[in-house]
């Protein structure tokens, strides 16, 4: 019985290493019907492993500012300024 569960786990090993990808369904269907075949299995286990490519979201920040942006809350502060206007940290 424990064998058996262990198979289990192992031909579901993919699925599981790619469950918080953004194809994680797409794995686990490629998984389930192909991995039964050892080039199917290792496709999913590869497919799995590599890294995801979505895209981060990336804060625009303009191009001409006349101020600061503090490193702790991201709060604009006049240019001549020493501490920041939001958090209070220093500059």
């Amino acid at each position: 019985m424990l064998f058996l569960l262990f198979l289990g786990f192992m031909y579901f090993l993919p699925a599981i290493i790619g469950r918080d990808k953004s194809d994680a369904g797409l794995i686990f269907v490629v998984n389930l019907f192909l991995g039964w075949t050892v080039v199917g299995w290792i496709v999913a286990f590869i497919w799995a492993c590599a890294a995801d490519t979505r895209q981060v979201p990336v804060r625009l920040v303009p191009v001409a500012t006349s101020g600061r942006f503090c490193c702790e809350c991201g709060t604009l502060s006049v240019i001549d300024a020493h501490f920041c206007r939001a958090c209070g940290r220093a500059f």
